[in-house]
């Protein structure tokens, strides 16, 4: 009387699953027509299969490689992303929000919504769009003009929507959104709306000087309407720039406050002192040093 095999459970995933299964029908460990993962352990209990460790990849390559996943999943270019997805999940230097963000993006992949998108922004239907907020926070945007934009080096829906409540900009830019794309749920409903389509979106001419070494380094923007040397000393440089969020202006000349001054629009200037102020007041307060949760 032969003796039944001990058995196991594996606690695995469906797709941890799938990837052995793939592994088993690679090797030929097979149980009829179907892979077999059983077979797939024993070999690898008896040494018919070697199994060594991944060499460890640099987190330049990783940066790389993430980097390249995301500008693809922006583009639409969907079947490459999935390439490059994979072959992270196969690395276990990978960290654990990017491993759920692939996960996620393997298990509903955006195809539907971005052809969706790119159809109506192409065809200039206005559209009602579903969108999650840096806190996963659920909002829905009437939209009436829309283009992809470049920020930071991620891919944006910069957009004039009929809400503008909550949105914390200067008045006359209110309307003005700026959405990442990865923020849009893949199971986001976006349906057509009645309307005109607008042919921009709505903006303000900024005025802002430049002095010290700034002035002289600045490279002109084609986004800015006149570059002119003042009469004055020190040595300044005045911009007019036209923008459409306040947002990025901010980031842009962040880095270089002490050489940049923002003459107007006085509520630009305005929204710009209060964040300066905030700044001040919190390294103007003591340090208060937060231990981390065990």
């Amino acid at each position: 009387m032969s003796r039944k095999g001990e058995s196991i459970t594996l606690s695995i995933s469906e797709r941890d699953k799938t990837n052995l299964e793939a592994i088993a029908l690679e090797l030929g460990m097979m149980w009829g027509d179907r892979p077999n993962i059983s077979k797939l352990v024993e070999a690898i209990a008896r040494r018919q299969i070697q199994i060594s460790k991944n060499k460890k990849w640099s987190s330049d390559r990783l940066e790389s490689l993430s980097h390249t996943f995301r500008l693809l999943v922006d583009h639409g270019d969907l079947e490459k992303a999935q390439i490059i997805a994979n072959l992270l999940l196969e690395r276990s230097e990978l960290n654990t929000p990017l491993r759920h963000d692939i996960e996620k993006f393997l298990d509903n992949p955006p195809e539907i919504w971005r052809h969706t998108l790119d159809r109506y922004i192409k065809q200039q239907q206005p559209f009602r769009l579903n969108y999650l907020d840096a806190a996963d926070c659920p909002h829905q945007f009437s939209i009436y003009y829309a283009k992809i934009a470049s920020h930071d080096k991620r891919l944006y829906l910069d957009c004039w929507c009929e809400e503008s409540a909550s949105n914390d900009d200067v008045t006359a830019l209110k309307h003005n959104r700026s959405l990442r794309l990865d923020r849009i749920p893949p199971e986001a409903a976006i349906t057509t709306i009645q309307g005109k389509w607008r042919s921009q979106l709505d903006h303000l001419h900024v005025t802002f000087n430049l002095t010290g070494h700034l002035a002289f380094a600045y490279k002109p923007r084609e986004v800015d309407l006149d570059n002119t040397w003042l009469d004055c000393t020190p040595p300044t440089r005045q911009i007019i720039r036209k923008i459409s969020n306040t947002f990025w202006f901010y980031r842009e000349i962040m880095p270089y406050a002490e050489d940049c001054e923002i003459v107007e629009p006085i509520d630009v200037r305005e929204k710009f002192q209060a964040k300066v102020r905030s700044l001040y007041e919190k390294y103007n307060s003591p340090v208060n040093v937060i231990k981390p949760k065990s």
